[in-house]
């Protein structure tokens, strides 16, 4: 096999050829590239690799430039410490990506994808999946938790988020309370929970809940400019929005 490495940083550059070496021996690493522009000229003038491993960030610019100026005809594994949309958007597409710093067992594990799909389907076309990765990243895509699992006594089974009316936090444990008013135990911080859960259909209401927009039925002004929102059946508590944050639900409603 020949592989490329364009990754800007000396240090990881000589780690990555080291492990490859390691793992696999018999393959040969043709170039090491730097930059946008260096990768550019050097695909545009040479035989493309079977594999080549690509650094997301490059001193001139993201790589995925070099896909809009040459077509790449080689499988690619990305290295990156890129925002979390970027590697929703790999997943899509089943190209593999690695996080910084790379582990040995990772890169073991990400070899072996690209040798099973080489071996089984690869035609050297990769152009339409690289250009859809480009376009998601463009619009800023981000694909957001759509299920939850859920350890039991002796079981483990899942609860469907779009089931779940809101989650709140006590004595540093989370909830998942369902339409049906089931609760379910689920490991997460609020915050974590404000990363992965869609904000077109979830709404941090205040430190220790978030509401989802199904769950609502009215809310009304309450004293020291702080909304109340009023919950749909069979829910009944009542559920604070903070003065700092009713201009942002009120928006948030009226999207």
């Amino acid at each position: 096999m020949k592989v490329v490495i364009v990754e800007d940083e000396v240090h990881n550059s000589r780690m990555l050829t080291g492990m490859i070496n390691s793992l696999r021996p018999d393959w040969e690493i043709i170039a090491s590239l730097e930059s946008v522009k260096q990768s550019v000229e050097w695909f545009t003038n040479h035989d493309h690799p079977d594999l080549i491993f690509m650094d997301i960030q490059l001193t001139d610019g993201i790589c995925f430039s070099i896909f809009e100026k040459v077509k790449i005809e080689s499988m690619v594994i990305f290295t990156t410490a890129y925002d979390e949309y970027a590697i929703q958007a790999f997943k899509v597409n089943s190209i593999d990506y690695l996080l910084k710093p790379i582990k040995e067992e990772q890169l073991e594990l990400a070899i072996g994808k690209f040798e099973n799909i080489y071996k089984n389907s690869f035609n050297g076309n990769n152009s339409d999946n690289y250009q859809s990765i480009i376009n998601a990243i463009k619009r800023g895509e981000k694909t957001y938790r759509k299920r939850f699992l859920i350890t039991g006594a002796s079981s483990f089974y899942k609860i469907e988020t779009k089931d779940i009316a809101y989650f709140y936090t006590t004595n540093r444990i989370t909830f998942a309370v369902m339409f049906d008013k089931k609760e379910h135990v689920v490991d997460f911080t609020m915050e974590k929970l404000e990363e992965e859960l869609d904000p077109d259909m979830f709404f941090r209401a205040n430190r220790g809940q978030i509401i989802h927009i199904d769950s609502i039925k009215k809310f009304e002004s309450y004293f020291g400019g702080k909304l109340m929102v009023r919950l749909i059946d069979p829910f009944n508590e009542p559920i604070t929005i903070s003065r700092l944050k009713a201009t942002e639900f009120k928006n948030w409603i009226d999207r």
